[in-house]
């Protein structure tokens, strides 16, 4: 029976009373006034949630789901890791031969966008299990006990599904457990959030191997930190998978599954673009394949080319581009600066400009994108500080060609700061080896200072021969608004392009 039938039941009820009531000449002006108080607190009790359905997203093994590990690229360790663990499911008469216990559950972390929901779905296909999704904020709520009671009926659905669907298997996925399994004792003046983690706590020791529906729970966060040790020891969740942001290859492999329902030009060399996208997550690939798209389309092409994909990485990084346009004098300066950037990115890491364009997009007037050589994860003292002068180069371009410096270089200069801040609390400054907590604020600021000291003189140096050259890439950027890499070392750097 629906909640709407026992309301209209109800509502009829009490009518038909009423009715009685003033047949047999009763005052039921009272009964009333005590009638509409209860429907008051009803009302506000179901507007906050603690009169409500909670609702499940069930996607049911092969037939609903649609989504297969064969679906998601970049991630083979985790994959590798997550089918291992989802193994003992599917057999599960083999390993209890073995003497193993199966995994009760498998935390996914790592930062937003590299998949992780997609792999929970996966593991739904791949172990042809029921699958019941929610997230840890439908469990939170200002009313004592309600979480509790969602966190039961969630496994209590989960059983009950995979019975009426004849499965053996149930996966319950739930996504930002941080919300939900946050460390206990947080908040001292409302303990919902205790009770809503304990019962989670009760209902994972709860599951049985020999359960006629096996169980197995996944959840996700990029978070970790955040989670109570006790819900994070074997026999609860028994694993934790890293889904990590993808390598260059990887990339590569997600760009390829995003394309195959899209005409890609044969000038396409998918390579090329995930060499150009480090940091991206699988959500940019996707949104990177997307917007390439939408500018084949906008231009009215038949096929994706080259040039869209790389305007797509632009419009990810950087936004749309905006349609104010600066003063003559603010976008000669804005060439200016970015020309320095260029210039200096080029003499020290040689090939290593991608794009310089002048067209405002998102917060910035301009921007100089660089083509990373290769995925890096540790950096040198060498490299730092030439991402220092790189950052810098802008501003101090600015000074060599107007004798000034402008605002435009503000977020330069955050980024240079925090870059020498690295290089001293990796102990590869003049302070040597430290604990940045432990370092007076004032000896640190002049460390700092000396480090971006050294780098402006450094910058400024390799400026001065390339004045007459800035200004005439600067010329040429005011005329086309953007210029490749390979065009601005033609011009800035002939005599090294014909070397090559």
């Amino acid at each position: 029976m629906t909640r709407k039938i026992i309301k209209e039941i109800g509502l009829g009820s009490g009518i038909a009373v009423l009715g009685f009531l003033i047949w047999k000449g009763y005052d039921i002006v009272p009964l009333i006034f005590i009638m509409a108080f209860f429907a008051v607190i009803y009302f506000l009790a179901e507007s906050k949630g603690l009169i409500k359905s909670m609702s499940f997203q069930e996607v049911t093994g092969n037939t609903n789901s649609g989504v297969g590990f064969d679906d998601i690229g970049g991630q083979e360790t985790a994959i590798r890791e997550l089918k291992e663990a989802l193994d003992f499911l599917r057999n599960y008469e083999k390993i209890k031969g073995m003497g193993i216990r199966p995994l009760k559950g498998l935390l996914l972390t790592g930062p937003p966008g590299t998949g992780k929901t997609l792999m929970a779905k996966a593991a739904a296909t791949y172990t042809d299990a029921v699958f019941v999704a929610t997230s840890g904020s439908e469990f939170v709520e200002m009313y004592a006990g309600v979480g509790a009671q969602r966190v039961r009926k969630l496994f209590k659905t989960s059983r009950e599904n995979a019975v009426k669907q004849g499965k053996n298997n149930a996966i319950v996925f739930i996504d930002e457990i941080e919300v939900l399994g946050g460390k206990r004792g947080q908040y001292s003046g409302h303990m919902e959030y205790d009770q809503t983690l304990n019962q989670l706590l009760v209902e994972m020791d709860g599951l049985k191997t020999d359960d006629s529906v096996r169980l197995l729970l996944i959840a996700a966060t990029n978070r970790a930190d955040m989670l109570d040790p006790a819900l994070m020891r074997p026999g609860r969740f028994d694993r934790q998978v890293k889904v990590d942001l993808p390598c260059k290859d990887g990339r590569a492999e997600i760009i390829r599954i995003h394309t195959r329902n899209k005409p890609v030009a044969p000038d396409v060399d998918l390579k090329v673009i995930a060499r150009e996208t480090f940091g991206f997550s699988g959500a940019h690939l996707e949104s990177l394949a997307n917007e390439a798209a939408i500018y084949a389309f906008r231009e009215g092409e038949a096929e994706i080319t080259l040039r869209h994909f790389k305007e797509a990485i632009d419009k990810v990084i950087m936004g749309e581009k905006l349609d104010k346009r600066p003063n003559p004098d603010e976008l000669k300066r804005v060439s200016v600066h970015e020309t320095g950037h260029a210039v200096i990115s080029e003499l020290l890491k040689p090939g290593s400009v991608s794009t310089l364009t002048i067209s405002p997009r998102g917060n910035a007037l301009g921007y100089m994108r660089q083509t990373p050589e290769d995925d890096t994860y540790l950096y040198t003292l060498e490299q730092l500080e030439t991402q220092i002068c790189i950052m810098l180069a802008g501003a101090l371009s600015e000074e060599l060609i107007f004798s000034s410096r402008s605002t435009g270089a503000a977020n330069d200069f955050e980024k240079a700061v925090e870059l020498a801040r690295k290089i001293a609390s990796a102990g590869m400054s003049t302070l040597g080896v430290i604990s940045e907590d432990n370092v007076p604020r004032n000896k640190m600021h002049d460390v700092i200072t000396e480090i971006l000291k050294k780098q402006e003189e450094r910058v400024i140096r390799y400026l001065k021969p390339y004045k007459e050259r800035i200004m005439e890439v600067t010329d040429i950027l005011l005329e086309q608004e953007r210029l490749s890499g390979e065009d601005f070392r033609k011009r800035v750097f002939p005599e090294e392009v014909k070397a090559v």
